[in-house]
């Protein structure tokens, strides 16, 4: 008996529109917009830590040379640090620094929760149209009798309709969801790691020049 072709247009149509349709009318258009933000984001060069550092040390070179009243923020390409330092630079006040990392920390993580979820919910569905396809090859049985042929069209129907279900949730979908949540928690260590270094950089110039209740980088009040 000869075997079953590995791809079917119809079972793979069944399963990917499906999904995708469910999945679009489930998520707005705002969280399907974070998704492909995030999936894309996949692709883009990974934020460092070092690159940060050596594109902020002239501006920290500057403040604690200078002082903080003659300095002036200088972009750096990123706009978490861009706006943080320009804040800065103009509040003279490392608490400002700070709470604007931690802004800007919160819409990351809610935009990667966002992701994460969306495609989660994108690979629960794809099993279950799956078992949609199977359901539409059992329609397609004669009503006049069964023939061999028939049988078989249906099953083969019905196999390749749950094998690209489960295919697509777990070698695809469940994947991302796990990528761009590595994604994310990477670039939080990273982030994290540059402002620890600006602010122990910084603290001794700005305190200089008027004494500070400078918050911790990760929330917490220091005396």
């Amino acid at each position: 008996m000869p075997s079953a072709p590995l791809f079917d247009g119809l079972s793979l149509g069944i399963v990917l529109g499906g999904t995708a349709l469910a999945t679009v009318l489930r998520s707005g258009r705002q969280e399907l917009n974070v998704t492909m933000r995030a999936l894309a984001g996949l692709f883009a060069a990974r934020f460092s830590a070092t690159k940060a550092k050596a594109d902020l040390a002239s501006q920290v070179s500057a403040i604690c040379r200078d002082g903080i009243l003659r300095a002036r923020s200088g972009p750096i390409g990123d706009r978490e640090f861009d706006d943080a330092t320009d804040a800065l630079v103009r509040s003279r006040s490392l608490d400002v620094l700070i709470e604007r990392h931690h802004t800007h920390r919160r819409a990351r993580l809610a935009a990667a929760d966002t992701a994460v979820r969306t495609l989660a919910q994108a690979a629960e569905l794809g099993p279950v149209f799956g078992m949609v396809g199977t359901l539409v090859s059992l329609s397609r049985l004669p009503t006049t009798g069964l023939d061999q042929g028939a049988l078989n069209a249906t099953v083969a129907m019905a196999v390749m309709t749950t094998l690209y279900g489960l295919l697509l949730a777990n070698l695809v979908l469940a994947p991302l969801a796990r990528a761009v949540e590595r994604r994310s928690q990477d670039e939080e260590r990273q982030r994290q790691d540059v402002i620890e270094w600006l602010s122990g950089q910084l603290e001794p110039a700005l305190s200089a020049h008027a004494p500070v209740h400078r918050l911790h980088p990760r929330g917490r009040a220091a005396g």
